[in-house]
């Protein structure tokens, strides 16, 4: 093999290896991501970048009660639920096709919402609050004139079943969540917001 060979091989090997490392730390550790909807207003803006954490998944940690989270959409999103728990029928079944949704993410949407209730709580909404486990959740992070509406009859009165949480957006009016398709598993939350890194002027944690 001669020299010029020899040193395409090794940019080919670097290549790889540059290219595995980083798909092995965008799953396991942290990515950044664009907030492309209104869903979090007032607490995330359109065009806003975060740094997602992803430790959160991989060392299995619970979500706290204010966490704002991503995770993957449900296949019942536009058909509304027909339980409490959110639906996943959808699942790629080979090992590629796992590959290319899970660790590519082609194909996969994903939602930006807040953590409200955990499993094992009781959940109302009523008159335009939340109450969880009969007393009225406190939430500054919302627009003073916002009202909290159920979308689904399956989900004004019920408890979070174990291992499952309920999240909903800050916009109310404008985020499509737990009110319509129900509870998500905890093995469906992809990450924790981190860091917010642009605007400057905003940079800083979430």
């Amino acid at each position: 093999m001669n020299d010029i060979a020899k040193e395409i091989l090794e940019w080919i090997y670097c290549i790889v290896i540059a290219i595995a490392l980083a798909l092995l730390i965008r799953y396991y550790v942290g990515t950044p991501t664009i907030v492309k909807q209104t869903s979090m207003v007032p607490t995330l803006q359109q065009n806003q970048r975060l740094l997602l954490n992803r430790l959160t998944r991989t060392f299995h940690q619970e979500p706290q009660r204010g966490d704002i989270i991503t995770f993957e959409a449900p296949s019942n999103t536009y058909t509304g639920a027909t339980s409490v728990k959110a639906e996943y029928n959808n699942e790629p079944q080979g090992w590629f096709e796992k590959f290319i949704y899970y660790v590519l993410e082609i194909g996969k949407t994903s939602y930006i919402k807040r953590v409200i209730a955990l499993p094992g709580e009781h959940v109302q909404i009523l008159e335009g609050n939340i109450y969880i486990n009969g007393e009225e959740l406190q939430e500054d992070y919302i627009a003073s004139n916002v009202i909290t509406e159920a979308k689904s009859p399956y989900l004004t009165d019920f408890v979070v079943p174990e291992g499952y949480i309920f999240a909903i957006g800050d916009n109310r009016m404008y985020s499509s969540d737990c009110r319509y398709f129900g509870c998500i598993p905890m093995d469906k939350i992809e990450s924790k917001v981190w860091i917010r890194f642009w605007p400057l002027n905003l940079f800083g944690k979430v």
